[in-house]
């Protein structure tokens, strides 16, 4: 579950390839997203995420926050806690009491959210979508749509406000009916941040008594 939300909340920072008359508004107001998101030493992201599927009577509810800081990230999600120090992913489930370290594979879809920063370069199509006002502020939706038929995903909602050009929600629909929707309550920019923030302390979780998976 952990390692597919850094795929959603890395999508608060993409643009993606475009096609038809409405996609070329959509194309700019991604680019403008992505520039602004570039420019930025370091981002915090404070968020409120719902997965739901109403056939099969589901719905969960949790907060949650990520750093991100150029490759590295530090994710804590459903009481978990991920880790990517530049080199190796950690993720750390308290619950289970348990470690795994593993590198990142390139080849499935447990990407990196810098690494997702680019991905938007291929595999979708988009649309202009509405505008809503939000407490004042416009958010404008843009439908993201996979090329590939075959995919689990089928479409992304990004809400961008128009004025700061950063992601307010993100509503995901996958083919099997469930939709994660998440809505930043915060995104903080060039946050001063801890110099061992991105540091893993594998003995602190070795004397805790933590099962340590090595993959």
């Amino acid at each position: 579950m952990i390692k597919k939300s850094i795929l959603l909340i890395a999508l608060f920072a993409v643009g993606l390839s475009s096609y038809g008359q409405n996609s070329g508004k959509a194309k700019a107001l991604l680019d403008e997203v992505y520039n602004k998101v570039q420019s930025y030493d370091n981002i915090y992201i404070d968020f409120q995420s719902t997965l739901e599927n109403t056939e099969a009577n589901l719905k969960q509810e949790t907060n949650g926050n990520v750093t991100l800081d150029g490759e590295k990230y530090l994710l804590n999600y459903f009481g978990a806690k991920q880790l990517y120090d530049g080199k190796k992913v950690y993720t750390v489930v308290p619950e289970n009491e348990e470690v795994t370290i593993e590198d990142i594979n390139e080849d499935n879809d447990n990407v990196s959210p810098s690494k997702m920063l680019t991905f938007y370069k291929t595999g979708h199509n988009y649309e202009w979508d509405i505008l809503q006002n939000v407490g004042g502020r416009k958010i404008q939706y843009v439908k993201l749509i996979p090329i590939d038929s075959n995919t689990e995903i089928k479409s992304v909602l990004l809400g961008i406000d128009t004025q700061t050009k950063h992601i307010y929600k993100l509503i995901q629909t996958g083919s099997n009916g469930t939709k994660t929707t998440i809505t930043v309550n915060s995104f903080k920019t060039n946050q001063p941040i801890s110099s061992t923030l991105f540091t893993f302390d594998e003995k602190k979780y070795e004397d805790k008594g933590y099962y340590i998976i090595r993959n």
